[in-house]
């Protein structure tokens, strides 16, 4: 037994209270090292004659990736206290796992073992219930439908008429977006999320001039109102884009910096490294990435932390927004999130707080910062699996399989998942434009744990590089959309609502495909009921057979309607099947 390998800690995405009085604990072992893992746990203030009295229950192998095996069993500790072990067996080994580490035997001593000592109500992970059933639109207001032209920025172009550039305008607004809400609404779309709205200098509008005012071009306060309202009407929320990490180059506070150096009273709101200040290349002053437009504000200073959490609360209070998501989240300090959580909620406590981070975000949702990250893990590993092809299925499950067990489960819920945004190439360029690719690609979006995002466009088969070519003009002109693609989006996003399971009811598991490493196979489960995902991501045709007994099940295709009694699942190329049956 590779005892290096095993690893536990009573805490994050090893053990966590899922409600008020369950536990979710997990293991992690060395891949096929060990045959069984079980848990001893118990009261450790029950003691018989010395003796500490314990129960013991198997864990349930939950996943394995290419390194290691997850195993994981749902406890309710009688008086919300708990120590616990693992007893591992293995061909030659048994062995007690402990946090003073490992023994033959299960030492008597409860301070050996691992530790909650109490399952607090108040610190059960809780996010937004109405997100785990919502399926999101991104929108980059200035590219999605020009419904004003009297509001144009200076020298905007004709809408469509050439490629998306840096620096060039078509007009998108606010307007614009609420003649087109029935699109939306004729898909199934229940988010609506917004690249930034304020006032700033680009197209892209991640260069704030001004938090507390819209950005001409896009309307007024009042469209904005009617836009929320409209949307809440046909019970879609919305999401603004708060970019607090910097600010622009036009932001007055960095005017005054720039223009009275060490004797501005701004100051300390930024990080300037000498004076006067410089540009270029190498600003001497902190930015976002190397940007000198965008410099960046230090949000440990009081008056700053203050101006930006006004600006929050403003957004929520005046126009009834439901969440925001928070641009290079990382970046900014832990105790302004804290405080921003706390001020946010305090006015709507059901908002959605949405952080932008890239990697491995475990500190920053611990229930005291944000309530969900952008999961762009998946992303990646979506894409390289049906994309560019540069894995197999059975490496994508190992994938997965880590960073679904990298989160807690209630966590997982209600991440942010997406294939492409402002920042990526657009799917269906990716995918060479092949609309079965982007069908199949879509079906994994849509059917996986997690709270879904489209990027505008990408229901129509949109093409486009990397920025600025992913931030195209809406096509409206329905002769010139991929309708094929539209229409089985639309019917993946209404099975995902009529099919709690295919959302986040329910346990998620993958399927062993040993006998076709070719297949994907995931399963979304309850006590009663089952869904079974499969997707083949090649071209060639693959088989499965499904690991239950067919015949004691009425197993339905949910797409179809057919009932099968067939345990025998052909696949064409790029195809996919939605399989349930009730337990």
């Amino acid at each position: 037994m590779e005892r290096s390998s095993i690893q536990h800690r009573p805490t994050d995405n090893f053990a966590y209270s899922i409600d008020a009085e369950t536990l979710h604990i997990r293991l992690r072992t060395k891949k096929q090292d060990i045959a069984s893992a079980g848990l001893i746990f118990g009261d450790p203030n029950l003691l018989d004659d010395g003796h500490w009295q314990y129960d013991q229950a198997p864990m349930d192998l939950s996943g394995s990736d290419s390194y290691y095996d997850y195993w994981q069993i749902y406890v309710k500790p009688p008086y919300r206290r708990i120590r616990y072990g693992f007893k591992l067996q293995s061909e030659e080994d048994e062995l007690i796992y402990t946090e003073k580490g490992f023994f033959e035997e299960a030492p008597d001593d409860t301070g050996c073992y691992f530790a909650v000592p109490y399952l607090h109500s108040n610190e059960v992970f809780r996010a937004p219930e109405w997100v785990k059933d919502t399926v999101w639109y991104q929108i980059f207001p200035e590219r999605f439908a020009n419904g004003n032209p009297d509001n144009d920025p200076e020298g905007a172009k004709p809408w469509g008429s050439e490629e998306p550039k840096v620096d060039n305008f078509f007009g998108g607004d606010f307007e614009g977006i609420i003649e087109h809400l029935d699109h939306l609404e004729d898909l199934g779309i229940s988010g609506l999320y917004l690249t930034p709205i304020f006032h700033a200098h680009s197209n892209h509008k991640y260069d704030t001039i001004d938090y507390m005012e819209i950005d001409p071009q896009f309307g007024t306060k009042e469209n904005l109102k009617v836009l929320v309202t409209e949307c809440h009407k046909r019970n879609i929320r919305v999401m603004l884009d708060a970019v607090f990490n910097h600010s622009g180059y036009y932001f007055p506070p960095f005017q005054d910096l720039l223009e009275k150096g060490e004797d501005s009273k701004y100051k300390d709101w930024f990080h300037p490294h000498g004076f006067p200040l410089k540009g270029g290349q190498w600003p001497n002053y902190e930015t976002f990435g190397f940007f000198e437009s965008m410099p960046k504000l230090n949000t440990a200073n009081p008056d700053v932390k203050d101006y930006l959490l006004e600006t929050a609360s403003y957004w929520i209070t005046e126009f009834d927004i439901d969440g925001w998501r928070l641009d290079v989240a990382n970046e900014v300090d832990s105790p302004f999130w804290r405080d921003f959580r706390k001020t946010v909620k305090a006015i709507k406590p059901d908002l959605y707080i949405l952080g932008e981070i890239w990697h491995d975000s475990m500190p920053w949702l611990r229930g005291d910062q944000f309530d969900a990250v952008m999961n762009y893990p998946f992303t990646n590993n979506v894409f390289r699996l049906v994309a560019s092809q540069t894995i197999n299925a059975r490496q994508f499950i190992e994938e997965m399989t880590a960073i679904y067990h990298s989160y807690p489960t209630n966590v997982f819920d209600v991440t942010f998942n997406l294939l492409g945004s402002h920042d990526t190439p657009r799917i269906f360029t990716d995918c060479g434009e092949d609309v079965e690719r982007a069908k199949l690609i879509h079906a994994i979006l849509l059917t996986f744990n997690g709270s879904p995002c489209i990027y505008y466009g990408d229901e129509i088969g949109l093409t486009g590089d990397q920025d600025p070519g992913c931030r195209k003009c809406m096509v409206w002109e329905e002769e010139k959309q991929n309708r094929e693609l539209f229409n089985e989006i639309k019917e993946l996003i209404a099975l995902r609502k009529e099919e709690g399971l295919l959302a986040n009811d329910g346990h998620f598991e993958f399927l062993d495909t040993s006998d076709n490493k070719n297949i994907v196979a995931y399963r979304k489960f309850s006590e009663t009921r089952s869904v079974i995902i499969l997707l083949n991501p090649t071209v060639s045709p693959q088989s499965y057979s499904l690991p239950f007994d067919v015949k004691a099940h009425s197993i339905v295709d949910l797409r179809s309607k057919e009932v099968t009694m067939e345990d025998h699942v052909e696949l064409g190329g790029y195809q996919y099947r939605i399989l349930a049956f009730d337990h």
